[in-house]
């Protein structure tokens, strides 16, 4: 069975962008921040605690009174839902039968108390759930929500919650110069030659890589040819500066790198319209690369190649939408 196309999408929630499990109306047995860990659930047969089993996710007491249990979720980026994922793995005589999710969009920073209070939508009705399961469901809505609310019903555990969707931050904060390929920002990948190692969409993520395995890395490449990665930009702007990071990339960097950009999607496939950025240039393992750039329109897109493969931890494309 193939899997579903918001799949391709962010996930909105995840630690990895900022999101934060702000409250739960119960967590005896598992910690309520799991739920947004961007790492697949891990188990252990062997690891028991004085509260019994220890699961990586979320997992409530047996309720012995009505009701339900709940968690709230800031969205790391606020952004418009087109399916999510209640996963959960490894959680199999425990797991809830049923949940649904709600949402909200608001502004500043309301705490946990206020957001009980206020007003939530359905973003996806009371469905059905499997245990040890990646249960995925698509979202049909074009609002844009800040926090999500899980219900399980009527308790149990789920390992990871992801809301797959597209990012909309909050243009208030898109003035200026700013990174106009990051993920925060709405920009996001729409073409990579090769995902072997990890997806292309790190190097759009949220500050310095930690690790390798944070970054984009492709295959070895055995033929003549090379690998890239095309970035749609949160809107047309006029490039600044940009960032190329190798970081903890070693002996496996590109040798080389070019980057070039283009005004729209029509002329993607068209490569006398791509203008040049930055030119091939030489490039070190482990190392934060920065040039100027000149360039004398506006552009939405930008490509990334590298010669003739290897690992990239970070591109930023610092310019002023227009």
């Amino acid at each position: 069975m193939s899997s579903p196309d918001f799949l391709q999408l962010p996930d909105l929630a995840s630690r990895a962008l900022a999101g934060s499990v702000m409250y739960a109306n119960d967590e005896l047995f598992a910690e309520r921040e799991n739920l947004v860990d961007p790492e697949p659930a891990a188990h252990d047969t062997s690891d028991f605690g004085h509260k019994g089993k220890v699961y990586d996710g979320w997992e409530t007491r047996r309720r012995r009174e009505p009701g339900h249990d709940f968690a709230i979720v800031r969205l790391g980026v606020p952004g418009v839902v087109r399916g999510v994922v209640i996963d959960t793995a490894w959680f199999t005589g425990n797991y809830p039968p049923f949940a649904s999710i709600d949402g909200i969009c608001v502004e500043g920073y309301p705490n946990a108390a206020q957001l009980q209070e206020a007003e939530w939508e359905p973003i996806l009705d009371k469905v059905e759930l499997q245990g040890d399961t990646a249960n995925s469901f698509p979202v049909q809505s074009e609002k844009r929500w800040t926090h999500v609310r899980l219900n399980i019903f009527p308790d149990g555990g789920v390992a990871r919650l992801r809301i797959h969707g597209e990012p909309r931050p909050d243009p208030a904060f898109l003035r200026g110069t700013i990174d106009l390929a990051a993920l925060e920002n709405g920009g996001d990948v729409v073409d990579c030659s090769n995902r072997f190692y990890s997806s292309p969409r790190n190097i759009l993520g949220l500050g310095r890589a930690r690790h390798m395995g944070e970054g984009w890395e492709n295959a070895r490449r055995r033929d003549d040819g090379n690998d890239h990665v095309v970035v749609r930009l949160v809107g047309a702007g006029m490039i600044e500066h940009v960032e190329i990071d190798t970081s903890y990339f070693v002996g496996n960097a590109p040798g080389w790198a070019r980057l070039s950009g283009t005004a729209d999607e029509a002329s993607l496939s068209d490569e006398s319209a791509w203008v040049t950025l930055v030119p091939r240039v030489e490039l070190l393992p482990d190392c934060r690369h920065r040039f100027r750039v000149d360039a004398d329109r506006p552009l939405r897109y930008v490509r990334l190649d590298v010669y003739p493969d290897g690992g990239i931890a970070r591109l930023r494309v610092h310019g002023t939408l227009v």
